[in-house]
């Protein structure tokens, strides 16, 4: 029997972007990767489980934070090969900033300008690591 799990276009590492967007406002939240595992837990507890390229292995959003991210629904695009996820996202902050979306940065006359303010110092949330 086909698992919904083969239908997803995993690249040959075995990953899958995946973006994590309010299910409220609409507003990006962040990008990150999962592999099978990590969509699969991710689809099994209800909230978001992601794979962590730079600690190479599974990431469960807000488990030293306390930001989890509740998924609502999980979609994937018409090329079946990038995730969507629509989360509430518990404490508003999605970023290891400190900021509500990792999307902080905007292009303005050729330079990177951050546009969204820090809501929580890291240290507050992380401790000083």
């Amino acid at each position: 029997m086909t698992s919904w799990l083969d239908e997803v276009g995993f690249d040959s590492q075995g990953l899958v972007p995946a973006i994590a967007q309010d299910a409220d406002t609409g507003k990006v939240l962040m990008l990150a990767w999962m592999n099978r595992e990590a969509l699969q837990l991710t689809a099994d507890r209800g909230e978001a489980v992601y794979w962590s390229r730079s600690r190479d292995k599974l990431w469960h959003k807000g488990e030293v934070s306390g930001h989890v991210q509740k998924v609502l629904e999980i979609r994937f695009d018409c090329d079946a090969d990038v995730i969507l996820l629509k989360v509430e996202q518990v404490g508003g902050i999605a970023c290891h900033t400190g900021r509500e979306s990792c999307f902080y940065r905007l292009l303005k006359n050729h330079s990177w300008v951050e546009v969204d303010t820090v809501i929580k110092d890291p240290k507050d949330i992380y401790g000083s690591e």
